[in-house]
């Protein structure tokens, strides 16, 4: 009778445990291994576990284009949310998932790891605290559909890529044209992670692998937490991945159509997340899974790459930090600033890559060819691989930079960046460098809700300029001091000027008549015989210009002290004394 009644105990113990195990199962994990969490019951699942743990904390941290709140959710064994003590003492590792909210693998996959956490089902990190959020393009998670990642197998309903303003916030992250972005903004500074993790899936070339990575380009990032990034952690991933038999690859960025030919590593300018991370020595990945791989097996990648980047981070968090630091004592006033990059195709490195066989045959939608993989011939061989970047342009950097303070589009954005600045306390006359736009190029097509500008040439000038009381001083010995110089900078490729943050300077206020003028202009040319010369050798160097008598006159008219000092002047001046 007391072994019956033992054994009736152990029945009735296995069953409640069985019933609290079910209890945390996500979404994912309830379905066909093709379904993925909407976002009403992704929210409802972190939501449980913040009630069930104290180990995790769920926050609402600002606002979206949606209309719905940024979530942040935090696991800490040690049950403290205060990320000024956490900093001192740990490393945080950030996770950002959904921000194509079609490619939903890391929203599946993080409930797991958070969940997993919290249950101990996998080793606690001792020196590390996890943030993820939830779903960071909200908007385009509630528009779901089963056929705009036409490309991509499963899983069966996802979300879009734009936005609820139809923006794609992976190109947002200087412009911040979105809420999103402003938000994610707030918590990054509040965070202040070591590490970043940005989960994605592919498009593009067909191969044999899972799972493809994007590194922060370590050329950037800095000399110290590049390399260390490069050789230590990167090889630290691949390596444990391979042996959880989870083979990887570089994002497959190809020089041609297939990766036969081999490929190189993509440029994350500031403008996408992990180049924005970078701007403030944070490490930043993309996980990119393959679109034609199983959904079950995409989320299982993409779970286990957090785990390795966890257990490395957790390992090494004492150096991460150190490096950090000493990554930012790199860019001092007077040393030279990269703002331009070019890959280095002398260092070209072969890579072991596990492809497919393509091929062209005959289309049979189009009359032309179209391009095959086939994957009964998969092969492995040695392509050349090009990692390396080298610095085509630089700038010095300045002590600082000074802002009038009727900019307040872009001097609000600075401080929405936690840039430290003073502002002026009287109207004062300053020695300073400025910058006059001599060139730029302009996109023809909307980009993004803007038509940036590229290829873009400055001339600079010392000069005494007046600034007034409240005018704004950045001083560049802070840690944004990267995020200052790609901004401010015109010539960089994600800088407010290329951006369309200044395009008002780039269109004359005043002109003249040319009949009024002209009289004027005859008398400019007899009080200056210097500029006359001048504008006799331009005549006589320049057929084009000869014969244009419009381009003459206004050309004397740029030369003038009627011209307009604001056409074309950069308003943010360098201090560099």
């Amino acid at each position: 009778m007391m072994k019956l009644m033992h054994f009736c105990f152990l029945l009735i113990t296995v069953s409640l445990f069985a019933q609290n195990n079910n209890k945390y199962n996500t979404f994912f994990e309830k379905g066909n291994g093709n379904q993925s969490a909407n976002y009403q019951e992704t929210i409802a699942y972190y939501t449980l576990l913040a009630h069930d743990f104290s180990t995790i904390k769920m926050e609402k941290m600002g606002a979206t284009d949606s209309g719905e709140p940024l979530y942040m959710i935090t696991f800490n064994p040690e049950k403290k949310f205060n990320f000024d003590a956490i900093q001192k003492n740990k490393a945080v590792l950030l996770i950002n998932n959904g921000i194509h909210a079609g490619e939903p693998d890391g929203i599946d996959a993080t409930m797991q790891l958070i969940r997993d956490l919290a249950l101990g089902k996998i080793k606690t990190p001792k020196n590390t605290v996890i943030v993820t959020i939830p779903i960071y393009n909200i908007g385009g998670a509630l528009n779901r559909n089963s056929t705009s990642r036409a490309n991509q197998e499963g899983p069966e309903e996802y979300g879009f890529r734009g936005n609820a303003r139809n923006y794609d916030l992976n190109r947002d992250m200087i412009k911040s044209d979105t809420k999103n972005t402003k938000s994610f903004v707030s918590i990054f500074h509040k965070i202040n992670p070591d590490v970043f993790i940005d989960n994605h899936v592919s498009n593009g070339s067909d191969y044999q692998y899972k799972l493809t990575y994007i590194m922060t380009q370590h050329n950037k990032l800095g000399t110290i937490l590049g390399d260390f990034m490069n050789t230590e952690m990167m090889p630290f991933i691949v390596k444990d991945l391979e042996q959880k038999n989870l083979p990887t690859t570089p994002y497959v960025n190809a020089f041609e159509e297939t990766p036969d030919n081999g490929f190189v590593q993509f440029s994350d300018t500031p403008r996408y997340t992990t180049g924005y991370t970078s701007l403030f020595n944070t490490i930043g990945f993309v996980v990119e899974t393959h679109m034609l791989k199983k959904y079950a097996d995409r989320v299982k990648a993409t779970y286990e790459y957090m785990i390795t980047t966890i257990d490395f981070t957790d390992l090494n968090y004492k150096k991460i930090k150190e490096l950090r630091v000493k990554n930012e004592e790199q860019y001092q006033p007077k040393k030279q600033y990269p703002i331009e990059w070019k890959i280095d195709s002398s260092k070209t490195t072969p890579f072991l890559f596990s492809g497919f066989e393509a091929s062209y045959k005959k289309s049979e939608v189009t009359t032309g060819q179209r391009l095959f993989y086939d994957r009964t011939k998969p092969y492995q061989k040695n392509v050349p691989y090009i990692k390396e970047y080298k610095s085509i342009k630089e700038v010095t950097i300045p002590k600082a930079y000074i802002i009038p303070k009727g900019y307040w589009n872009v001097i609000d954005l600075l401080k929405n960046n936690n840039c430290k600045y003073t502002q002026l306390k009287n109207d004062t006359v300053i020695v300073v460098e400025s910058y006059k736009i001599a060139d730029y190029k302009t996109s023809s097509q909307a980009y993004e809700g803007h038509y940036p500008h590229k290829n873009t040439l400055i001339t600079p000038k010392k000069e005494n300029v007046a600034f007034a009381k409240g005018d704004y001083i950045f001083s560049t010995e802070q840690k944004a001091v990267k995020y200052l110089l790609e901004t401010l900078e015109p010539e960089a490729v994600d800088s407010f000027f290329n951006w369309n943050f200044f395009d008002t300077i780039l269109q004359q206020k005043e002109g003249y008549s040319e009949y009024v003028f002209e009289d004027l202009a005859a008398e400019l040319l007899k009080e200056n015989p210097s500029l006359k010369i001048e504008l006799a050798t331009k005549v006589n160097n320049d057929p084009a210009f000869a014969k244009n008598s419009e381009a003459q006159l206004d050309w004397v008219y740029k030369h003038s002290k009627y011209y307009e000092k604001a056409h074309l002047q950069y308003p943010v001046y360098r201090l560099v004394n």
